[in-house]
């Protein structure tokens, strides 16, 4: 089993959904046999946002490409063939300012790839990475869950959408809200998240 394991917190070892991230992951590990981990950090170690020189490699031929082209393409191709190869997906994925962190988009940026990961079709757009369970660890400082509150969430419903359009259907989320509204909150909403992910299909 090929598990991929994504990180975006910048919170460093106050951050919520790095322990949660790292307790599904154990999990995984204490279930079966022979996990391969790949792990990214990607607040530690960015992956550079799109700009016009990198998405500028697309429009001319590989023999005049920029040296930071050259870099580029072989983090995207790599950042790809991760995606595509894990079995499972773990990604910590806290909520920030309504959304997911920019670090994380950057990510969604490289592996949402025409051709590869999805592709236009005369009756639309078409996943090509099916067949892969993901797991979100989703944290927030107020509670979004509600009728209400969901309203101002453009975290979990986009990572589910976006998930779905490279052909993922299998996403569960394991949530802790109310982060920010005092520490005795805080307790319980990472307990009980603990608890749903003891009851993970894994």
């Amino acid at each position: 089993m090929k598990l991929l394991h994504l990180d975006s917190s910048i919170l460093a070892d106050n951050s919520v959904t790095r322990e949660l991230s790292a307790v599904v992951a154990n999990t995984l590990r204490q279930r079966h046999a022979n996990v391969e981990t790949i792990y990214r950090d990607l607040a530690a170690n960015p992956i550079a946002h799109l700009s016009g020189e990198i998405v500028g490699a697309r429009f001319v031929p590989e023999t005049d490409w920029t040296p930071l082209q050259r870099s580029e393409a072989a983090l995207t191709d790599q950042l790809i063939e991760e995606f595509v190869a894990a079995d499972v997906l773990v990604i910590g994925a806290p909520m920030y300012n309504f959304s997911i962190p920019t670090q994380l988009k950057s990510w969604i940026d490289r592996v949402a790839a025409a051709g590869r990961t999805f592709k236009y079709t005369e009756n639309g757009a078409v996943g090509l990475v099916p067949n892969k369970k993901v797991i979100v660890v989703s944290a927030r400082g107020g509670v979004h869950s509600g009728e209400q509150g969901s309203l101002m969430d453009f975290q979990e419903d986009y990572l589910v959408k976006v998930l779905g359009f490279l052909g993922v259907s299998d996403v569960e989320i394991i949530r802790a809200e109310a982060i920010g509204m005092g520490p005795d909150k805080r307790a319980t909403s990472i307990h009980l998240a603990k608890e749903a992910i003891a009851k993970l299909a894994l």
